[in-house]
């Protein structure tokens, strides 16, 4: 790796470290920001709206960077993300807090895919692999310092200061990717797809807005009445379905709809929605069971998260000289299987699981979600041509989103059966977080099955040549 590659993974380490951190940084902010700015019942909208304009802005920009280039989709987006976090640091009402946030998202959806395409498009695949461990390794180290930080400066500074930080850190990527990084596009007249973007936009805006309806990861539940989901879900299915058929017949299509005929690509896609299912599962629900359960306080409760923290980016830097020496798909095995082996053993803790082994669990876990999540990434990226790499990379990043989403009311509702008119009930409880933990279990041996799907071909295919081509692997 050359100095101007070394400069380029600074510029797109720092800005991925941005996006990641914003999702962790304000959750102990935001006890003080709603003291401050009143409007309590509302914090939810503050991580709901951030989530639901990232998921819906993300494959719009994704296929704007395959057809205007990489560079100027990454400036508008890190703009925009800073416009919206320097709003944010000014706000004087939930209100506008939640639609400044709602502009943080709108960036946050194109730092994330585009920075994974320029990662494709700067380094080979050998060298591929070592940097997107590398920036797996940003969510790692987010999910760890991010509430410290935000409690540092509500503590010693003030609220305001989560918002603000972002913006010397987001001028200097700018910079350092505007001097270093260079991409040539072939010049000729673009069709966007303003048709699918609508359409797009309008339909899963309001699936997500159902799916958030049933409880969010940061925020609690955004309640709405039974004839709004059921016309929200209406509006879903038409303008989703108008999406379709507007994909394809427009030349040049937001969503390529022949991705979901690449085989690898199809694997990956169904690997990284279910365990982003799971994921969601130990990051939303772990901790009830430590505080409620086990009893362990607040603190002891936040510190259990720790271990996946750590396991993720270990697991995302070791895959590099393991993907040279055993091949993607047994690295990606590896990653489903130490995935599915957490899952099966905190299904079956119970309330006298000693803490250290529990500690052990997760970060057997983590190192599973950092090699499988690595892996899914550079399959998708190497499966398709230069031109199509930013709307895979961003339909991977959205049913990663959805699996979130969905995940939370799925395995919510399991919780709910138990605890349904047992309000304060420790047992059962217990038993509701046993159901959510084994249907974790569950749907991480789905996951695993699915990664079997992964040709072999790919193995040597990607070890020798370092790239997947498209022709050979469709379903």
């Amino acid at each position: 790796m050359n100095s101007k590659q070394k400069k380029i993974v600074s510029a797109l380490l720092i800005s991925t470290f941005l996006a990641a951190i914003e999702v962790t940084i304000i959750s102990t902010a935001m006890p003080r920001i709603a003291d401050s700015l009143g409007g309590l019942e509302l914090m939810s909208w503050v991580f709901a709206i951030y989530l639901l304009t990232t998921a819906v802005s993300t494959p719009i920009w994704g296929k704007l960077s395959d057809l205007l280039g990489r560079k100027p989709i990454y400036f508008i987006g890190v703009i925009v993300f800073l416009a919206g976090s320097f709003l944010c640091g000014l706000s004087q009402t939930m209100g506008q807090l939640i639609v400044f946030r709602a502009i943080q998202g709108l960036g946050a959806g194109a730092i994330n895919p585009v920075t994974f395409s320029m990662i494709a498009d700067a380094f080979n695949f050998e060298q591929r692999a070592r940097v997107q461990g590398l920036i797996s390794s940003m969510w790692g180290i987010a999910g760890i310092f991010g509430p410290l930080i935000g409690g540092f400066f509500v503590d010693y500074m003030t609220w305001h200061w989560v918002f603000f930080i972002n913006i010397p850190f987001g001028l200097v990527s700018m910079w350092m990717i505007g001097k270093h990084f260079e991409e040539t596009l072939e010049k000729k007249k673009r069709k966007i797809d303003y048709g699918g973007a609508v359409t797009f936009t309008i339909g899963m805006t309001s699936l997500l807005y159902v799916l958030l309806s049933f409880g969010n990861e940061e925020g609690g539940d955004v309640s709405i009445s039974t004839a709004a989901v059921l016309g929200l879900l209406a509006v879903a299915v038409v303008f989703l379905l108008l999406f379709i058929v507007i994909q394809a017949k427009h030349e040049e299509p937001m969503m390529p709809l022949q991705l979901f005929k690449i085989r690898y690509v199809a694997v990956v896609n169904a690997g990284g929605f279910l365990t982003s299912m799971i994921l969601i599962g130990l990051t939303a629900y772990l901790p009830l069971w430590t505080q409620n359960v086990l009893e362990m306080g607040a603190t002891a409760s936040g510190l259990t998260l720790i271990p996946l923290c750590v396991g993720w980016p270990l697991g995302a830097m070791v895959c590099s000289p393991l993907i040279a020496r055993f091949g993607t798909r047994n690295v990606a095995l590896l990653g489903g299987g130490l995935i599915a082996a957490g899952s099966l053993m905190l299904a079956a803790v119970t309330p006298e699981t000693p803490a250290w082994m529990l500690v052990g669990i997760i970060l057997v876990t983590g190192l599973g979600f950092g090699q499988a999540s690595t892996v899914y990434v550079l399959v998708v990226q190497s499966s398709v041509d230069a031109s199509m790499r930013g709307a895979a990379g961003s339909l991977h990043m959205l049913l990663r989103t959805l699996g979130q989403t969905i995940g939370v009311a799925v395995l919510g509702a399991a919780l709910n059966a138990y605890i349904s008119g047992q309000s304060g009930s420790q047992q059962a409880l217990a038993e509701g977080l046993h159901a959510v933990f084994l249907l974790a279990a569950v749907i991480s041996l789905v996951s695993l099955a699915a990664t079997l799907w992964i040709p072999k071909a790919g193995n040597s295919g990607m070890k020798a040549a370092g790239e997947l081509l498209p022709e050979d692997n469709r379903i």
